[in-house]
């Protein structure tokens, strides 16, 4: 069975212009749904500290909950999601009924699936709560579990929204997915504001396990399901607008989704040996929570002094900062250009490829390690709650992570190259190394000091991060010879030097905000934290830019070239800029389809927030593919998404049971479904 093909691009300076400006219309939306969501996000997590306070038991008891579902989804399903349900969407997409049947087909048996797991898991709590948590007293446990009674229907929405989202993509609405987070957001925070409002900020009325009602556990946990509910449920609109005439279907053989799990069975193996390790390290982190209930019964002032996994968790969400904003979309840029010198066997380009995504993204990785290294005091009292000795722990815990996220950065961008080489086994086999590794320092970890088993998590993230460096190149090594490692080093090094003086410049301004005086302007209230950091971060930034124009740093330029060149496209987009030539015209007629990103969260995954953009992607607006002019089934249209089988056309055999270049799991070079780069299997 074969896809039906795009319909061809009509030429014209008219259509040219219009296209283009669709598209940077299209990527600005999205660009700015992201930036509101994140910053949502973290409104809500002042809110939930505020509100419940960063280190008290109620707080690390629903946090740990509430990560539950997303964590629980991402090991039984979001593997299966990402490796064999999408491409199946994106396919049938193309067909001419726009998937109808087959959509229909695949909704009614996800939603069938994943309402059985989540009625499942959801009647098991008492069970899924004693897995997850180690320690707690019986009155914990009661209110751990009251809230995953409420969390856990989130797993089915989860899901959905998933393969909304996917559905969306495949038919190039990309905007929905990206803003449908938002009002998540505004639900929960809605009801941490209620909360505030009725009971009382942490600060001035603590809020404990005897003081805890069932009308504080509904504005809590209760409005972060609904939040999650109407993230969903708003996506409908979109997808009804699409007019696909989408209604249960049943009957399901000979769909193709058992061939498809076959050939994706090393990637679903990477996300579930991944998440496993999480949860259990996560098990770890609960113990302090629990000690800290049982100091706090006897009267003791230590109890003051144990961080918990809410700690953690917001020191994680910080330290992601960096490598989520730029890691990301630099490592899905560069992707295309790694399938490419892949697919022609030349490694020196493969290795160019890694060399200058490596470079281009430290720019920012390195600067944000240091930026969050100076900052962590006001970033901790910011997100404190109130409580100095709160925002002191959350710095010490941000101290530990934050100097590791280059590491974590380049880990994720080494990685793209297996997938790109269309080999599936090996970030297995690294995933399989560095979950040992953390199950068995966690198991360890569990007999420090109860003080310090928080921080001695955040040194082996840190160290997780190192490791899969290292072990990445030992593997890349072996493919690509060598990695150009002096040219990687110089570059970080000159990096590291401005990251270093625009930290002592920072430093300065501290010192002169009262950041290392406990009685210090920065340590007064979190509004005198959050204007230290809006004071010091652009000095910081400053010094950082000018440090980097002296050090000679042109990677510099090439990170900034994606935003000038939007901007450029931007202004040739307007009214009266100029016509381009009518061949530009015939290159792109839409956004190309996307979804989502196959990164299965190499260890360590030191966050389970629930992420909306592991589940969304948008249109490449980068260059012309080099390869436009090349015979193939499409014209020659490379797909620049970081995922398995998005091309809209494509070089790969269209009448392919699962189309992809990175479900092959097959020797690296041998891909039947591809034109270049190998002989044609019939």
């Amino acid at each position: 069975m074969s896809s039906a093909k795009p319909t061809p691009a009509h030429s014209g300076a008219a259509d040219s212009k219009a296209v283009q400006s669709g598209e940077v219309r299209s990527s600005a939306i999205m660009a700015a749904g992201t930036l509101v969501s994140r910053f949502l996000g973290f409104a809500k997590t002042w809110m939930l500290a505020a509100a419940l306070g960063l280190g008290s038991t109620v707080n690390d008891t629903f946090i740990n909950a509430n990560n539950l579902p997303n964590l629980i989804f991402l090991l039984v399903a979001g593997g299966v999601f990402n490796a064999v349900l999408v491409p199946q969407i994106i396919k049938a997409s193309k067909a001419p009924d726009k998937g109808s049947d087959y959509i229909s087909r695949l909704l009614t048996l996800a939603v069938l699936v994943l309402l059985a797991l989540t009625l499942a898991v959801t009647l098991l709590a008492p069970w899924v709560i004693e897995l997850t948590t180690q320690g707690y007293s019986p009155q914990q446990k009661a209110l751990a579990v009251s809230f995953a009674f409420w969390c856990l229907p989130q797993i089915f929405f989860y899901g959905l929204y998933a393969l909304l989202t996917q559905v969306l993509n495949a038919h190039g609405a990309f905007g929905p997915a990206m803003w449908a987070p938002i009002l998540n957001n505004i639900v929960a925070i809605a009801g941490l504001g209620m909360f505030i409002w009725m009971f009382g900020a942490n600060v001035t009325n603590p809020h404990t396990l005897d003081t805890w009602d069932s009308t504080q556990t509904l504005l809590v946990a209760g409005f972060s399901t609904i939040g999650v509910i109407a993230q969903t449920a708003i996506l409908l609109i979109p997808v009804f607008r699409l007019r696909l005439g989408l209604r249960p279907r049943f009957g399901w053989r000979g769909v193709g989704l058992g061939h498809a799990a076959r050939l994706s069975v090393w990637t679903l193996a990477t996300a579930a040996v991944g998440q496993l390790a999480f949860l259990y390290v996560m098990r770890i982190a609960t113990i302090p929570g629990a000690e800290r209930l049982r100091l706090e019964q006897a009267g003791d002032p230590a109890a003051d002094t144990l961080p918990g996994n809410a700690v953690l968790e917001v020191a994680s969400q910080l330290y992601l900062l960096p490598h989520s904003i730029i890691a990301l979309s630099l490592a899905t840029v560069l992707f295309n250009r790694m399938t490419r010198a892949s697919q022609d066997g030349d490694h020196a380009a493969l290795r160019n490829a890694l060399s200058h995504g490596l470079r281009t993204m430290a720019v920012a990785t390195v600067f944000g390690a240091l930026a969050l290294f100076a900052l962590a005091g006001p970033l901790g009292m910011f997100f404190s709650g109130g409580e100095k000795q709160d925002g002191v722990m959350l710095a010490q815990t941000l101290t530990i992570l934050a100097l590791s996220t280059p590491f974590m950065s380049a880990n994720f961008m080494m990685s793209r190259v297996f997938y790109a080489n269309e080999d599936a086994r090996t970030p297995f086999f690294i995933q399989l190394v560095l979950a040992l590794v953390n199950v068995v320092a966690a198991f360890t970890i569990q007999f420090l000091p109860f003080d310090q088993i928080i921080f001695a998590i955040a040194i082996l993230y840190t160290g997780g991060n190192i490791l899969s460096v290292i072990v990445s190149a030992v593997f890349l090594r072996r493919l690509l010879g060598h990695l150009d490692g002096p040219r990687i080093a110089n570059a970080y090094i000159r990096m590291g030097y401005a990251a270093l003086g625009s930290a002592l410049a920072g430093a300065g301004a501290l010192w002169l905000l009262g950041s290392y005086s406990p009685d210090g302007f920065a340590w007064s209230t979190p509004i005198a934290a959050l204007v230290t950091i809006a004071v010091v971060g652009p000095v910081m930034l400053a010094a950082y830019l000018l440090l980097l124009k002296l050090f000679r740093v042109t990677e510099l330029s090439d990170l900034l070239q994606p935003l000038l060149g939007r901007l450029r496209r931007r202004q040739a987009a307007e009214p009266g800029a100029g016509e381009l030539p009518d061949d530009a015209a015939a290159t792109r007629t839409r956004p190309e389809r996307a979804t989502v990103s196959v990164d299965t969260g190499l260890i360590p995954r030191i966050s389970g927030e629930f992420d909306a953009a592991s589940f969304r992607a948008g249109p490449d607006l980068g260059e012309q593919d080099e390869r436009a002019g090349r015979d193939g089934p499409e014209g020659g249209y490379l797909p620049a998404e970081d995922v398995p089988s998005t091309a809209e056309g494509g070089l790969g055999r269209g009448d392919s049971p699962l189309p992809g270049r990175r479900t092959y799991q097959g020797p690296a070079g041998h891909n039947p479904y591809f034109p270049f780069g190998g002989k044609k299997k019939k």
